[in-house]
């Protein structure tokens, strides 16, 4: 069974960069096959996709937030990085890594000065 878990500073500043980390165990992330997505919640608002790492590295991002969004990932550790900059207050949300029907928890992130 798979658990993802993910980390984030909780609050981020507007206009500043955030990384938000999610940590595999049970399944390695550089596993044939396997797809690591990021998405977010916002208040009152549906699920949002933000971005895909695949098992090789190969990246994808949602249009919304392409220009402003990247994944990266540090295999030693089995661990993605979702990084989102220049962020303002519609960027609140409670973000969550998933990998097909697997999701972490979800971390809080509330964006103010």
């Amino acid at each position: 069974q798979v658990q993802l878990q993910e980390s984030g500073p909780g609050l981020g500043k507007p206009s500043l960069p955030l990384a938000l980390t999610c940590s595999s165990a049970g399944a390695a992330i550089t596993r044939s096959g396997n797809k690591w997505r990021g998405a977010r919640q916002s208040p009152g608002k549906g699920l949002e996709w933000l971005g895909t790492i695949r098992y090789d590295g190969m990246t994808w991002y949602s249009p919304y937030v392409k220009s402003r969004t990247s994944i990266s990932r540090d295999t030693s550790k089995n661990q993605f990085t979702l990084q989102l900059t220049e962020l303002t207050p519609a960027d609140t949300a409670v973000y969550y890594c998933f990998r097909d029907a697997d999701w972490g928890q979800g971390t809080q992130v509330t964006v103010s000065s």
